[in-house]
């Protein structure tokens, strides 16, 4: 086994979300009448904290503003969130890697009740044995979430690799000496991840079963 620890974001790598969450951060622009970021601008954001992806999104609104475009962005995030699917393949995947004895974790972008939401109505919670949320560490891409996933259970930087699918995710395990894994089907596309050197780019959860399967 070369990877003890594998460490998967949540939004656009387990859960099909993206298109949701670039939807809520718009329509939370739309009900403050903000200028609403366009797609591309807003995708992009993704599987940052909630106060850092507003920053971003939303250039030039004031600070003291955030919470309240954080606050609107939850309420339309959350009026659907119990509809949203995982990607196909995702819990075959989980099952043959915790059946292998791999160390299964998240770090996500997510509020801790965000992701408590998402690991309860997916059914995904008994395959995780930790998670790191937002609002309990540093957003990504700070290698925080990472460093204290691998002192948790003792496991060193070279046998602990990151799978997402934002550059953040990528820079978060560069930043915590970790190898890393894209996912192109998520947020951010295939040609933004390979200029942050995974490991390899995958296009679907059957390849990256595979390449886990193989590989870790």
């Amino acid at each position: 086994m070369k990877y003890q620890l594998i460490v998967f974001d949540w939004d656009g790598t387990l859960q099909d979300s993206a298109g949701a969450i670039v939807q809520a951060i718009q329509a939370a622009c739309r009900d403050l009448e903000l200028p609403v970021p366009d797609d591309a601008r807003a995708r992009h954001v993704i599987g940052l904290g909630l106060i850092d992806a507003m920053r971003h999104a939303v250039p030039g609104l004031a600070p003291e503003r955030y919470p309240i475009v954080a606050e609107r962005y939850r309420f339309h995030y959350l009026a659907g969130d119990d509809q949203l699917l995982l990607f196909a393949g995702v819990r075959e995947m989980l099952g043959r890697l915790q059946a292998a004895g791999h160390v299964l974790t998240v770090a996500t972008g997510k509020s801790r009740h965000g992701l408590d939401r998402a690991l309860d109505h997916s059914g995904l919670r008994p395959f995780f044995q930790a998670t790191r949320c937002a609002d309990e560490c540093h957003s990504k891409p700070h290698p925080q979430m990472l460093e204290e996933l691998m002192a948790e259970f003792g496991v060193t930087a070279e046998s602990t690799v990151m799978i997402g699918d934002t550059s953040h995710d990528l820079l978060m395990a560069r930043n915590a000496s970790v190898d890393s894994l894209g996912v192109t089907y998520g947020a951010h596309q295939h040609d933004h991840l390979l200029e942050h050197q995974p490991l390899a780019c995958l296009h679907d959860v059957p390849e990256l079963d595979q390449w886990l399967q193989r590989f870790a």
